[in-house]
C-alpha cells in the first residue's frame, strides 16, 4: 500500500515551526551565555555573602577563643538578644533620627534648592557651584571626615582658632546635629543632580501659563513642578535613605560617641562584631538591618506605584 505524502504546504509549515523553535532555544543559549557572568558576580559578591552573614547569625562564632576554633549552632539566640537589647533600640532610633533629619529632610529641601536656583543659571557661577556642591560628594569618606573634625575640634580647631575661642565643640555637645548637617553637606549632590534633570523635563510653557494665570511661586512648584517629578522624588527618597541608614561615616567623626549618641546602626554593628568580637551576634544584627532596608524599600516602591 502507497504511502500517503503530505502536502508541500503542511511540510512548510512544519519545517517553519521547527526552524522557529530551534532559532529560540538558541537564542536563549546565547542569552544565558550573556547573563551568566553577571549571575556568577552577583553570586559570588552578594548571595554568597548574605547566605555567610545567616548562617553566622545563627552560630556564636566569635574573632577569638573556643566560639573562634569551633563554632556551633545557637539557633535564633542572637535574634532574640538583638530584638531584647536595649543598645539595639537606641541605635536603631539614632539612625531613623540621623535619616530623617539628614537625608529624607535636609538633603531633599537642600538638593531641590540648589536645583531649583541653578536650573536658568548659566556660565561660571553655575560651573563653580555645581562643581564645590559635587566635590563634597566624590571625595572620600575619609579626607571629608578629617576636614571636619579639623574644622570643629575644640582644642586645635580651625573654627574656634578664628573665634579666638576654646568653648565651641560641637563634636562634644551636638554630636548629632553634626553629623546630620556633616551628611546634608556631603550628600546634597546627588539630589541637586537628580532634581536638576527632572526640572529639564517641565515643559516651560506651562510655568508660563501659570505664571500668566496669577499663579505664586509656591502654586506653580505644587501645581506645575511637582505633579512632573514626584517620580524623582521618591526615587531619591529611596536612595539617600538607604544609603544614610547604612553609612559608616559618622565614625569617622565621633567613633559612636560621645557616651553613644551618634552609634547608628552602622557603628553599632562594627562595635559589637569586630571591637567585641561577637562576629555571630553582629551578623544577627545586620540581617536585621537587612529587614528593615527591604521594608523601607518595600514601601517606597509601593508609593511609588501608586504614584503612577
Amino acid at each position: 500500500m502507497a504511502q500517503a505524502t503530505l502536502p508541500p504546504e503542511v511540510l512548510d509549515d512544519a519545517k517553519a515551526r521547527r526552524y522557529s523553535a530551534d532559532a529560540a532555544g538558541l537564542g536563549r543559549l546565547r542569552a544565558g551565555a550573556f547573563v551568566a557572568p553577571a549571575l556568577a558576580l552577583i553570586s559570588l559578591f552578594l548571595v554568597f555573602p548574605a547566605l555567610w552573614v545567616l548562617y553566622l547569625g545563627l552560630s556564636n562564632y566569635r574573632l577569638t577563643g573556643a566560639a573562634a576554633a569551633a563554632p556551633r549552632l545557637v539557633g535564633f539566640d542572637n535574634f532574640v538578644k538583638a530584638l531584647t537589647d536595649p543598645e539595639f533600640w537606641n541605635s536603631t532610633w539614632l539612625t531613623f533620627e540621623f535619616v530623617l533629619g539628614s537625608a529624607v529632610i535636609g538633603q531633599v529641601v537642600l538638593g531641590f534648592l540648589l536645583a531649583w536656583i541653578m536650573r536658568d543659571r548659566t556660565g561660571p557661577l553655575k560651573r563653580i557651584v555645581e562643581g564645590l556642591v559635587i566635590l563634597a560628594w566624590i571625595l572620600p569618606s575619609a579626607v571629608v571626615s578629617f576636614l571636619w573634625v579639623a574644622l570643629l575640634d575644640r582644642d586645635d580647631g580651625t573654627l574656634n582658632t578664628l573665634l579666638h575661642s576654646q568653648d565651641f565643640a560641637p563634636l562634644l555637645d551636638h554630636p548629632m546635629l553634626s553629623i546630620i548637617i556633616f551628611n546634608i553637606w556631603r550628600g546634597a549632590a546627588f539630589s541637586m543632580m537628580l532634581y536638576g534633570a527632572a526640572l529639564g523635563n517641565v515643559p516651560p510653557s506651562h510655568l508660563e501659563s501659570a505664571r500668566l494665570a496669577g499663579a505664586s511661586g509656591w502654586q506653580q512648584l505644587r501645581d506645575v513642578v511637582f505633579p512632573h517629578i514626584r517620580g524623582h522624588v521618591l526615587t531619591n527618597l529611596l536612595l539617600i535613605s538607604l544609603w544614610t541608614f547604612n553609612d559608616f561615616t559618622p565614625f569617622l567623626l565621633t567613633a559612636g560617641g560621645p557616651d553613644g549618641k551618634t552609634e547608628v546602626l552602622a557603628v553599632h554593628v562594627y562595635q559589637v562584631a569586630l571591637q567585641g568580637g561577637e562576629l555571630g551576634y553582629g551578623a544577627a544584627v545586620s540581617t536585621v538591618i537587612l529587614l528593615i532596608n527591604l521594608v523601607v524599600a518595600v514601601f517606597y516602591l509601593r508609593l511609588l506605584r501608586s504614584k503612577k
